[in-house]
């Protein structure tokens, strides 16, 4: 196998030419210059609406479907209905809690935890209020940082329906074992809710695999549109009302889910996500089915990003004075680092290393009960440096240098 030719992954991402070191990429990833392309093609040559008998609209309602079926192979579902597009992972969990909410009586009981995005969170917690069920939190480990299955376990019981949870938190960047809990979740009976958000960039998405009934991400942190889809099992769909007008039926799938329909373009630009990874996997000179091949890219973006990650963990583990929040190793999780600096304001940090035109971040990142739980509020949320594939080693040395600086002038 060939390996990942980086100068050439960074002509795939018009952005990065600007000299900029862009490593916020888990707030919003670099875009393809084939998914811009696939979204310019679109709105220029197929801009019409859809269901109409002449042919330009049967020729776009094609390309739209084309593209469901891109993203049905991409995630590895097993039927194209399964596939339910939106403008967010927000917007889309909104949409999966109001489906399911008639379903939810006094007594149910489902459970979240304390390290997602709110997107995960905030939707379950109001429908546990709209309908009298009951919430419980699988809260973070204070020593580990982990979700441990053992503090699951005790909160599982014949009166689950749901838990929601996150494969990979966007603070903490640890994988989690998604397959074993959905195993513990469906021993009760229950069904598992999964965001990939933090995950799908670095890791090739399997929903199969996942053992997830829901599962959900955003595109727009993988390298496409500011788009999204949500997976769900076939026959659970099925079994939703449907939230369209009142003419749309129930077993209208995903069309049902998908109030006013998707965008097109932005559908059809996804197509430019799997066009890339077969492209560099072609370089690899990888082989077999397009999963494999997708596959094979994404084992050579985790070398890379692996390389990268351990740079700067390495740097960071030798400052006394810097908290890395989260595994301190590169095992088991993915290059989106947290820290903290003692004595020091995030954002004061963040501050100094936007001079060298390189863009990180601070806050809380949308997981505030993870940032309070952990007491981390009082340094105004935590530094995080999200790096992917496309980043290179000299873009972390600098980095590396601007954040020595810094910490030495603030401390």
């Amino acid at each position: 196998m060939n390996p990942l030719d980086i100068d050439y992954v960074r002509k795939q991402f018009p952005g990065l030419a600007d000299g900029f070191a862009y490593m916020d990429n888990a707030g919003g990833s670099m875009v393809l210059s084939a998914v811009a392309e696939r979204v310019v093609d679109y709105m220029l040559n197929s801009s019409v609406q859809l269901g109409a008998s002449y042919q330009p609209s049967v020729d776009a309602g094609a390309r739209v479907m084309q593209a469901r079926h891109s993203v049905m192979q991409l995630i590895n579902a097993e039927h194209p209905e399964e596939v339910i597009m939106g403008g967010s992972t927000t917007h889309l969990l909104q949409i999966l809690c109001r489906a399911i909410a008639p379903s939810i009586v006094p007594g149910d009981e489902i459970i979240v935890t304390n390290c997602d995005h709110e997107a995960n969170i905030g939707p379950w917690v109001k429908l546990c209020e709209s309908r009298g069920a009951t919430l419980r939190v699988w809260q973070v480990n204070q020593e580990s940082c982990e979700l441990e299955l053992d503090d699951l376990q005790v909160l599982l019981n014949e009166k689950t329906r749901y838990v929601a949870m996150t494969h990979t938190s966007n603070i903490l960047g640890s994988i989690n074992p998604v397959a074993e809990v959905a195993r513990r979740v469906h021993a009760v009976g229950a069904k598992l809710c999964v965001d990939a958000v933090a995950y799908a960039p670095h890791r090739l998405v399997d929903v199969q695999a996942s053992g997830a009934d829901f599962y959900v991400y955003s595109f727009y942190k993988t390298f496409g549109p500011h788009f999204a889809v949500l997976w769900g099992r076939r026959y659970l769909l099925l079994e939703l009302p449907s939230l369209n007008h009142f003419f749309i039926g129930q077993d209208v799938v995903p069309y049902k889910l998908q109030p006013g329909n998707v965008n097109y373009e932005l559908s059809f630009g996804c197509i430019g996500i799997t066009d890339y990874l077969l492209d560099v996997s072609a370089r690899l000179g990888a082989q077999g089915s397009e999963r494999k091949r997708m596959q094979a890219a994404f084992d050579a973006f985790e070398v890379q990003e692996d390389l990268l990650a351990e740079r700067l963990l390495t740097f960071l583990r030798q400052r006394e004075c810097v908290r890395i929040i989260g595994k301190t190793h590169i095992r088991d999780r993915v290059p989106t680092i947290s820290f903290v600096v003692e004595g020091v304001q995030s954002e004061a940090v963040v501050r100094r290393i936007d001079e060298h035109r390189i863009g990180i971040r601070f806050g809380d990142f949308y997981a505030r009960r993870l940032i309070e739980a952990l007491e981390l509020d009082r340094f105004g949320g935590v530094v995080r440096v999200s790096l992917a594939h496309y980043n290179t080693l000299e873009e972390v040395d600098r980095l590396i240098t601007a954040l020595d600086q810094a910490i030495t002038a603030l401390r």
